[in-house]
């Protein structure tokens, strides 16, 4: 059985910001028809990171189907989105790495998701790798740690 393909983490920074290597990975695959269960454009970190560029998600949508590199697609972002200095794009990625669940609702949902994972693994959450963070979470569910 093939491995289950998986958008490359959110630590793979691309011009230093967070989750813009997994975001065109996400865009890539879903078209691709390889992943349709992933929070996509409007919610999550997706979102976020939309939000934070300032650019439209479905015109970025259709220039990274559209094609070209990493560094491209980044050209692209610098031109389209709001002008952002390198302090606060490390700010942002920090924040964003370091996120964890910040009310009970949250910590609910933490809980949840690593109990997924470890059903996926078919071992007890107490064995999983200690985590705090929602990045670190993904990076379980994707076989990264």
């Amino acid at each position: 059985m093939p491995q289950q393909p998986y958008p490359r983490s959110a630590k793979a920074l691309l011009g230093g910001i967070a989750h813009l290597r997994r975001f065109i990975d996400k865009i890539r695959m879903r078209n691709a028809g390889n992943i349709q269960d992933y929070n996509y454009i409007t919610v999550g970190f997706d979102k976020y990171l939309i939000d934070f560029l300032g650019i439209d998600a479905v015109a970025f949508e259709q220039r990274v189907l559209a094609g070209g590199t990493d560094e491209e697609l980044l050209v692209w972002v610098k031109v389209h989105g709001r002008k952002v200095s390198d302090d606060e794009i490390a700010r942002w990625s920090e924040n964003l790495l370091a996120s964890g669940p910040s009310d009970e609702g949250a910590r609910l949902r933490f809980q949840g998701r690593l109990q997924e994972v470890a059903t996926k693994r078919g071992v007890a959450v107490n064995s999983l790798p200690s985590v705090t963070t929602w990045v670190d979470v993904t990076e379980l569910d994707e076989e990264r740690m």
